[in-house]
């Protein structure tokens, strides 16, 4: 009972075997999945090195990425802030330079509500005056009426 053992068989067998396998995997999720933990190592690798060279400016002193981020972000809004107080200020400019026109507008305003004043006041001594001149006219008419009522 020899048995032989052909190696070239065995060798064929086991590639057959072998290749089938693989190609099982490879139909399978197996490039992908083997891409995924290669990705995630990566990952994982890229955020302990963030960390750590994180820890070591900060203990060194040095602004991170982050750190001129934000510093940038209140940049732009302190210059937005500046902006509206320029705007502001040149609306104040207007109005102050309204303000003097308007005190110029106001004090012609006076003068004139004083000349009124003065017409009302005239017409109001002529409306009275009619009554005064009908009652010294009578007084005269009533005079000169009697006048010559003396002389006949």
């Amino acid at each position: 009972m020899t048995r032989d053992y052909n190696m070239f068989e065995m060798w064929k067998d086991f590639y057959d075997q072998s290749s089938n396998l693989v190609d099982q995997k490879v139909k399978e999720d197996f490039p992908s999945q083997g891409m995924g933990q290669i990705l995630e190592m990566n990952l994982l690798f890229k955020k302990m090195l963030n960390e750590t060279s994180e820890r070591y400016l900060e203990q060194v002193n040095i602004p991170t990425r982050n750190d001129i981020a934000n510093i940038s972000s209140l940049i732009v809004n302190v210059d937005s802030k500046v902006d509206d107080l320029e705007e502001l200020v040149e609306e104040t400019k207007e109005n102050q330079v309204s303000q003097a026109e308007l005190k110029r507008e106001v004090t012609n305003l006076k003068r004139e509500m004083k000349s009124l004043d003065g017409k009302l006041e005239q017409i109001i001594t002529l409306l009275k005056a009619p009554k005064q001149t009908n009652a010294n006219t009578n007084t005269k008419a009533a005079a000169i009426a009697e006048k010559p009522k003396q002389n006949s």
